[in-house]
């Protein structure tokens, strides 16, 4: 494995997911000084996925085709430039903008860097992108300490200082550039080993089946970060500045168990793991919403732990099912099914502005189990796994 390269390239994931686990944290404050409803800020969620799932895929299936290893930088730097703006943004389409502005921050590095973490990570792919997650999960986690900090200090304009460490780390990875582009050049494979594209024709269904059952476990992390910071607030009467440190707990603890889940994975196979941990999810959304006090934040990590952990484990199910197509593959999962898990968030707005927040939350528990229904007709090459469809 080229730890250098993996490295840097975490740190750029690290920087870049921050605005996701920023977005949900800040949800609240924009309501209120905004007279947002719950539906209008669900709809914010949606547009920050929705922009990466309709151009990620895009800047996959063009990566695949050409050399674009700018769009690491600039996707980075993007992302921060685009969120920091909803702190000056005057109302709520200044507010949107800002979202898809950031959103097309985060489509345009994931494709490549997911690449990249695929070539450097040699036969432990794996543990490879279970650091790469790790990156991201870090990211999510450390957005609603940051927000919430940068708020309490300088109100709704700290969102600002988002820009910092994405123009900075942009410059770092720029700096290294050169390196990085000899290290890549030095491990590609020679033009004659490089993978041919296959047709596509026979690959769909089961790719679309596991998009399915991502999409189905997106709509559970996403409603989590974006409803239970609601309903800490609305329905336990929770103080909105500590929604940040409630969610962090959930997303830090992700980080744990992307780390511990990644070798347990390779050892029982990605599609079982992947199963288990989502099934799991289920009763410990029940817990959730049984607790209060200190109890909630424990239930908060351990469903973070569990769920999250999952992450790495669909990355390689899809390199698997379509290994001459990484860049496009890795597209469609994290952006694709990420963006319909936010068209869940809206939805799930609506319906809590008619029938509430706990409502939200009681729905959201039914849909682990559904996506591990459908993520068992998902085809694997793992020995585990193919002994777990003929059981």
């Amino acid at each position: 494995m080229q730890i250098q390269v993996l490295m840097l390239l975490v740190l750029g994931h690290i920087i870049t997911d921050t605005t996701g686990g920023a977005l949900p944290a800040l949800l609240p404050l924009l309501k209120q000084t905004h007279a947002l409803n719950y539906a209008e800020a669900g709809a914010l969620v949606m547009a920050m996925n929705l922009t990466s799932s309709v151009i990620q895929p895009l800047f996959g299936y063009l990566t695949d085709r050409w050399n674009l290893r700018w769009l690491v930088p600039a996707g980075v730097a993007v992302s921060g430039l685009g969120f920091s703006l909803i702190g000056v943004a005057p109302g709520y389409l200044t507010i949107m903008g800002a979202v898809v502005f950031c959103g097309l921050g985060v489509a345009s590095f994931h494709p490549e860097s997911f690449k990249a973490v695929l070539s450097s990570s040699a036969e432990r792919k794996v543990v490879g992108v279970s650091w790469f997650m790790v990156g991201g999960n870090l990211g999510m986690a450390l957005g609603p300490i940051l927000v919430t900090a940068y708020c309490a200090w300088l109100g709704l304009r700290g969102v600002l200082l988002f820009a910092i460490p994405g123009v900075i780390t942009a410059g770092l990875i720029l700096s290294y550039w050169r390196r990085l582009q000899k290290r890549a050049e030095g491990s590609s494979p020679r033009q004659a080993e490089i993978p041919t594209l296959q047709p596509m024709r026979g690959r769909l269904k089961p790719l679309g089946i596991l998009i399915g059952a991502i999409v189905l476990r997106s709509w559970v992390s996403i409603g989590v970060t974006t409803f239970v910071p609601f309903y800490f607030v609305s329905v336990l009467g929770g103080d909105p500045l500590q929604v940040g440190s409630l969610l962090t707990a959930f997303l830090a603890a992700g980080v744990g168990g992307t780390i511990l889940g990644a070798p347990v994975a390779e050892r029982v196979g990605p599609k079982r793991f992947f199963v288990l941990s989502v099934v799991l999810a289920a009763p410990l959304m029940i817990w959730l919403l049984n607790v209060s006090g200190i109890w909630l934040y424990v239930a908060m990590a351990v469903l973070g732990a569990i769920l999250l952990s999952s992450w790495s484990t669909v990355m390689v199910m899809g390199q698997q099912l379509m290994p001459d197509r990484a860049g496009m593959v890795s597209g469609l999962l994290v952006g694709f099914a990420l963006g319909t898990g936010g068209i869940g968030a809206a939805v799930m707005g609506l319906v809590a502005d008619r029938f509430g927040v706990t409502m939200v939350l009681y729905i959201i528990t039914a849909l682990p189990i559904l996506s591990a229904l459908v993520a068992c007709f998902v085809p694997s090459s793992h020995p585990s796994d193919a002994a777990m469809v003929k059981a």
